[in-house]
């Protein structure tokens, strides 16, 4: 078997990250997974849930090592990877009944944040959630001074770069009927964000 690369952080995040979505998920669920990096929480959680349709995603031109991992892992509930641009798409049809995101929003432009929100409320199932992980600020500040040097270091590498707010964050998922529910403190500082899209009739009461 040929050894594929690996992050570090992937694979030190996985296990307090599963241990959030065997909360949140339920088998038969079909989830996309927006910035699957090297697959390597495609593949754990989809080995610990093997109920769950897992659908990867990654932008194109990067999808190499992911496509590698998904074929090698071969688990029936693990599907081939899709091509995604957050901003241009295409995103597929869904509808699911979740998208999962890990240390995603502040490497993406804000721009690009919000296209992505705009994106999975286009679609989630009603009443299907989103489930985004990372560092975020609370009230504007950072959480810890280890996230402050992160992001100073995410801004000097590119200035579209940088840890989001929490209250600018549920603003913008709310302008698409996304709402916040749960904020779940995660190890290193990381937060596990729970939003739930709002059912047409509550859409049309707001």
């Amino acid at each position: 078997m040929n050894s594929l690369p690996e992050s570090p952080a992937a694979e030190r995040n996985a296990a307090p990250i599963l241990a959030v979505l065997e909360d949140r998920l339920a088998p038969g669920d079909k989830v996309l997974e927006i910035g699957s990096g090297w697959g390597q929480h495609a593949v754990h959680f989809c080995r610990a849930m093997p109920g769950l349709e897992w659908v990867p995603s990654e932008r194109p031109g990067e999808l190499e090592v992911l496509g590698a991992r998904v074929a090698q892992a071969a688990l029936p509930g693990l599907a081939a990877p899709l091509a995604l641009d957050v901003r241009t798409g295409p995103w597929p049809p869904g509808p699911f009944d979740a998208v999962y995101s890990a240390n995603t929003a502040h490497i993406m432009a804000w721009d690009a944040v919000l296209a992505m929100l705009a994106g999975v409320a286009a679609c989630l199932d009603s009443g299907g959630q989103l489930l985004l992980y990372g560092p975020f600020n609370i009230g504007g500040a950072f959480t810890a001074p280890s996230n402050a040097a992160f992001d100073r270091e995410l801004r000097a590498r590119d200035p579209g770069m940088g840890i989001r707010d929490l209250d600018a964050l549920e603003k913008a998922a709310g302008e698409h009927h996304l709402d916040l529910k749960a904020t779940v403190p995660m190890p290193a500082n990381n937060m596990l964000l729970a939003f739930r899209q709002r059912a047409p009739a509550e859409q049309e009461s707001q």
